[in-house]
């Protein structure tokens, strides 16, 4: 008797542990499909946020005149590089503007010539210049040097 039921006891744990084991790969399979969708509907909001941008981008290319052009010159500054945050201070080297130390495309082109530190420790400067062709020459205006 002990033996028959041992084996039954077995068989009963054997059956425990493959129900769990089906039990474990359906939440896993759930779990999948739950990254999928997550994964799609980050894709659509990607593509919605995109197709947003394009049309506003649009309308601000139709609301501007056809001869006005934008030119966007990025400098970098003075070093903002607190050399004194691991012991709770604040000091900067003092450079005062970001100087490539190699050709641009290289990974030279981003660590200063001045002060050793990464291009993005340095403030950026966007500056911008609208030029506008308003005095176009025009057939109405016309100039006889006589």
């Amino acid at each position: 008797m002990p033996v028959e039921s041992a084996c039954r006891s077995a068989n009963f744990q054997l059956s425990e542990t493959s129900n769990i084991h089906t039990e474990i790969e359906e939440v896993r399979d759930q779990i999948k499909e739950i990254m999928m969708m997550k994964k799609r509907q980050q894709q659509q909001q990607r593509a919605a946020a995109a197709a947003r941008r394009s049309s506003a981008d649009q309308e601000d290319s139709r609301s501007s005149t056809a001869s006005s052009l934008t030119i966007r010159t990025i400098r970098y500054g003075e070093c903002q590089k607190n050399h004194a945050a691991s012991i709770g201070g604040y000091a900067v080297d003092g450079c005062r503007e970001f100087m490539a130390s190699g050709d641009e495309g290289t990974s030279l082109a981003l660590i200063c010539a001045a002060c050793g530190c990464h291009r993005n420790f340095h403030r950026r400067v966007v500056e911008t210049e609208v030029v506008c062709d308003c005095c176009s020459s025009s057939p109405d205006h016309t100039s006889n040097d006589m």
